[in-house]
């Protein structure tokens, strides 16, 4: 855990009611994922699956990488800005892609982005004693706010939680992905490895918004000083 109005303008320290900003409702946040969540984790995983019973590892590596590319000539077709994070994850899914080929080894395309997982979880976490909470950060980008209210004591405590919160849902999938990876077979990880950390995920999506609704309603309740 989309997009929201360019807030308005907030007093120096608290922010008034009259001067605060709505959270987009939850739903037309989830719309907005959607077709994201479906084209970067559900169908990559359909094609690479697909291709690996139909065509062998090669075929499936092939595959992934073409979906991958697919989608930025897609955008370019169209007319769309291609998003510099895409064509990093293209980059490498090529690299991930060759070294599972080379290696004959379908392991090896999967440890990776596995291992990222952990490095994430684990920034998450310094991020808390160093006093600079990176879910302030990654909500910041998906929803502007007002730097007063980003400032308020009570917002920044919510925040250390949440980055507490998401570095433990990044340690348990990764420790998910490990122990399917290496103890069954790719379909099982494929599948449901997927749904476990859908699940996970959607459970902390939802508590963070929550969380921060309810922090939201205290924080423009109070009177500006």
């Amino acid at each position: 855990m989309s997009e929201t109005a360019q807030p308005a303008a907030c007093p120096a320290h608290l922010p008034h009611p009259s001067h605060g900003f709505e959270l987009p409702r939850l739903t037309s946040m989830l719309w907005h994922a959607l077709p994201r969540f479906a084209e970067g984790v559900v169908a990559p995983v359909a094609v690479f699956y697909a291709a690996f019973v139909l065509l062998g590892l090669n075929g499936a590596l092939v595959a992934a990488v073409s979906w991958v590319y697919g989608g930025i000539v897609w955008r370019k077709v169209r007319g769309q800005g291609v998003p510099g994070l895409l064509i990093l994850a293209a980059l490498g899914v090529t690299v991930r892609a060759g070294l599972a080929a080379v290696t004959h080894s379908p392991v090896v395309y999967f440890l990776q982005p596995t291992l990222g997982t952990l490095m994430v979880s684990m920034t998450f976490l310094a991020s808390v004693p160093l006093n600079r909470p990176l879910a302030r950060k990654v909500a910041t980008d998906m929803v502007p706010m007002p730097e007063a209210f980003l400032r308020h004591e009570r917002v920044h405590r919510f925040f250390l939680r949440i980055s507490l919160l998401w570095s433990l849902v990044f340690a348990i999938n990764a420790a998910i992905s490990l122990w399917i990876l290496f103890n069954e077979s790719i379909g099982t990880y494929l599948w449901v490895r997927t749904g476990l950390v859908a699940a996970l995920g959607a459970v902390a999506v939802a508590v963070s918004v929550l969380g921060f609704r309810r922090c939201l309603r205290h924080v423009n309740a109070e009177p500006a000083g």
